[in-house]
Formats: structure tokens, sequence, C-alpha cells
């Protein structure tokens, strides 16, 4: 699997990192790459990425609704 550093993370690592294959989308934390990752067929994968959108695992914030 090829892990991506997002472009808005800048110089820090302190971000979620990407990958995909043909079907499954995985995302690891870049401060602990060895720490595993959440793996996620496609349909899922889009839930996932609408929850992040509308702030729903934004535990700084305490709003995560998990």
């Amino acid at each position: 699997m090829r892990w991506r550093k997002p472009s808005r993370s800048g110089s820090t690592s302190n971000c979620a990192e990407p990958a995909a294959t043909t079907r499954t989308h995985a995302v690891r934390d870049s401060k602990n790459t060895a720490g595993g990752a959440l793996s996620f067929h496609d349909p899922a994968f889009a839930t996932f990425l609408a929850g992040i959108s509308a702030g729903r695992f934004d535990c700084r914030a305490g709003r995560f609704d998990g």
C-alpha cells in the first residue's frame, strides 16, 4: 500500500495518512505508522469521510459522536 501525506499537513507530522488499493481505502496516524490502520470498503469510506466533514470525530471540540 502506498501512503500519502496530505498537502494541508505542512511540515507537521500530526496528520492522518490515506492509502488506497483497488478494493479498499485505509487511514493511519502519521505519528504512529506501525500502530495499524483503519481500513474501509468504498461505501463505508464514503460514510467515514462524511462523518469527518460533519465534525463527528472532532474530539478536541468535544463533539465525538462515536
